[in-house]
């Protein structure tokens, strides 16, 4: 069984707004370094109020709370409901399965466009002190779940599948469910939230509390300690610029795919690394490093065999994974991988700055304080070319107020009142 601990938790005056919370917890995978999973918080489920536990290791996961997810109303008993089964092989398990009435759980995803992670974790009964550690029953991954990216089937059944495998993995089933929060990638518009949100009231009891969020307000949170403030920027195999401000307004900017210019995202820095290869090959365009590097790293001998290669499978998250193999030109050398990088660190910058300017998120002279999450694999400083800092560069130099916060696993310092992480 794995395990978490607490870092914070919301201490929330107005209990009314509790049924609209839900806590988010980092979670620290053996596959990926940084798991961020919402988990319900809701004074209905018998949550009052969560307090700081006075233990942190390096090993603890975050919790954090976020409000304005989107809710279904909760009605019926579990026990005079009856859902159709949506995919009969992903539930089978279920008709072999005896569950424990006692233990209710409850399901987290954090769906991206390269994967999706759900964590199954024990109902916590009415308490002033959570358990420490939180004990997660089960946790499973998956591929993409962007709809934008694999289609609407493509990512219902990568959604589905992973949480039947998570409540498989647990020992439980839908109807031990008390609540399913999703925070998932191409979730812009109230009628994605309602679309995902329809599809789930067909494969789970009434009794269960939906929430459907955009990935990008989950790893705000992840920054903030759950406090809905300032801009997070997202640069992985997408990219999204997201905003909020403290009386509740938000803006966005970008995160509309590659067709529509995610420029900045690991995928636009991949095909346009592609691209130059390309005219290279032709002679459209200057001789380059990244001809040499990209052919090696994808094992082809000539860069005719590009054009197989890519529509073979033009998955962003495959493409998207050329990305070290430009930074490695850039630092040595290389102008046309530079280049691209450059671009990359102005259209990353211009999103933010966008949604700074909508939101007014600087104030007037530009030199308010408000936090700058930074999440993603394109802004992870891992090499001497580090998109990140010039992004934040960029960004600090138009408005000074701006406060760089990368979120981590293993150091916290939370304060429950403020709910404010360094």
């Amino acid at each position: 069984m794995d395990s978490c601990s607490v870092l914070t938790l919301d201490s929330s005056r107005d209990k009314d707004k509790l049924s609209k919370s839900f806590i988010l917890i980092l979670a620290k995978s053996p596959l990926y370094s940084r798991t961020l999973v919402p988990y319900l918080l809701s004074s209905y489920l018998g949550f009052r109020y969560l307090r700081r536990q006075p233990r942190l290791d390096r090993d603890d996961l975050g919790v954090m709370t976020l409000t304005r997810g989107t809710s279904a109303d909760m009605s019926a008993s579990p026990c005079h409901v009856s859902k159709r089964y949506r995919n009969g092989d992903i539930w089978d398990f279920e008709h072999e399965m005896a569950v424990a009435a006692s233990r209710e759980v409850v399901l987290g995803l954090d769906g991206g466009t390269t994967s999706t992670v759900c964590i199954c974790m024990p109902l916590i009964p009415y308490t002033d002190l959570l358990p420490d550690p939180i004990p997660v029953l089960a946790r499973s991954i998956a591929g993409c779940s962007n709809h934008n990216s694999v289609g609407e089937t493509a990512a219902r059944e990568t959604l589905e599948q992973v949480m039947a495998d998570a409540l498989s993995r647990s020992g439980s089933n839908r109807f031990a469910v008390r609540a399913v929060c999703l925070a998932v990638s191409g979730v812009n518009h109230p009628t994605d939230q309602q679309r995902i949100l329809s599809w789930l009231r067909e494969i789970f009891p009434s009794h269960v509390r939906l929430y459907v969020q955009n990935d990008a307000v989950a790893a705000l949170a992840s920054g903030t300690m759950g406090k809905l403030h300032g801009c997070v920027l997202i640069a992985g195999t997408g990219t999204i610029a997201y905003g909020f401000t403290e009386d509740g307004r938000e803006a966005w900017a970008a995160g509309a795919g590659p067709i529509l210019g995610d420029w900045g995202s690991g995928y636009g820095v991949a095909a346009q690394a592609l691209t130059a290869v390309v005219r290279a090959h032709d002679g459209r365009g200057p001789l380059t490093m990244l001809t040499r590097g990209i052919l090696q790293s994808l094992e082809l001998s000539s860069p005719d065999e590009l054009i197989g290669w890519t529509y073979a499978d033009p998955s962003w998250a495959r493409i998207a994974a050329l990305v070290p193999v430009v930074v490695s030109c850039a630092e040595a050398g290389d102008q046309v991988a530079n280049k691209i990088l450059l671009d990359a660190v102005q259209e990353l910058a211009s999103s933010v700055k966008a949604v700074v300017q909508r939101l007014g998120l600087s104030g007037e002279d530009g030199k308010n304080y408000f936090p700058l999450v930074m999440v993603g694999g394109v802004l992870e400083a891992n090499k001497r070319w580090d998109i990140g800092k010039e992004v934040i560069n960029s960004i600090v130099n138009d408005f000074p107020g701006a406060l760089p916060i990368r979120p981590r696993v293993s150091i916290f310092w939370s304060i429950s009142s403020t709910n404010y992480v360094i």
